[in-house]
């Protein structure tokens, strides 16, 4: 499938080490976020409810961080107090801390959301408490009959004094070019998994960043989410995203023990700021 009509030759090379990946990836990719005085989205009429300031400017340099996926693994993993034990926590979209506190922690500092959940009514998005905890990122991985554009200035409007930021839409194309590139076949050509780019936003604002059950460990289950009772294979190994390939590049980049993956689920990466990159360009 090629819903977008992505026009792409990758720049296959040789295999990279695991260094050189990061680096790689600290020098193409911008986990940008929009600002009122970022062009083309400056003459929007609705410019005004975008932050004056990106991020980073917000949150400050932090030190360990911890991106929490929804995996259906973290159900009985006890890992709450190790989790909230980080600087800030990202979790994303509806996955809720309520009642899942010694598996995944109740701390949030940011939540990462697509905008299916921003659409669909099901999520209550504009009214349910979930959301109002720690600050908004979102991001579109498709196109939606609904507004976002209105769901997002709603929303806003509601809560002002809650940070509210939108991932700028070739962050995620990046990443996708750089998960083409160190691949040996061709991917599909859909956006990255919400995982996915969680990890590398944080690795942009994080001197270390811990991911939990990114890579399935030990309890691996075809439960697709730990607060739901649905079980699909593609929830692990990905459908629509390019699921299976982003989990191999990450393995190439941890710089933890497989003994971390198999018995916690938790992946290293260093931060881009701790990085000392000396890769040429290519």
């Amino acid at each position: 499938m090629n819903k977008y009509d992505v026009h792409y030759e990758p720049r296959r090379g040789r295999r990279l080490t695991g260094p050189e990946l990061l680096c790689q990836l600290k020098a193409r990719v911008q986990p940008d976020t929009l600002t009122r005085d970022m062009q083309p989205f400056s003459s929007q009429a609705w410019r005004d409810q975008l932050p004056s300031h990106s991020l980073s400017a917000h949150l400050g340099a932090l030190n360990s961080c911890a991106v929490v996926t929804s995996a259906g693994s973290l159900h009985r993993a006890a890992l709450g107090k190790e989790i909230d034990s980080h600087d800030a926590v990202l979790r994303f979209n509806a996955a809720p801390t309520a009642g899942y506190e010694n598996d995944v922690g109740s701390k949030t500092t940011l939540r990462l959301i697509n905008s299916q959940v921003m659409a669909t009514k099901d999520h209550k998005f504009l009214s349910s408490s979930l959301y109002s905890t720690g600050l908004l990122v979102a991001w579109d991985p498709a196109p939606y009959s609904a507004d976002l554009r209105e769901q997002y200035v709603q929303y806003r409007l509601q809560h002002p004094a809650q940070p509210f930021y939108i991932l700028h839409p070739r962050f995620e194309w990046q990443l996708w070019e750089q998960i083409q590139d160190n691949m040996a076949e061709s991917i599909q050509r859909n956006p990255p998994s919400s995982g996915m780019l969680g990890t590398v936003l944080m690795m942009s604002l994080c001197d270390t960043v811990h991911v939990y059950e990114y890579l399935p460990s030990k309890r691996k289950t075809k439960l697709c989410h730990y607060y739901q009772r649905f079980h699909d294979d593609a929830c692990t190994l990905g459908a629509y995203h390019p699921l299976l390939y982003e989990k191999n590049l990450v393995k190439r980049m941890n710089q933890g023990s497989d003994r971390d993956i198999y018995t916690l689920g938790r992946v290293t990466l260093p931060g881009f700021r701790s990085l000392n990159c000396t890769l040429g360009r290519d």
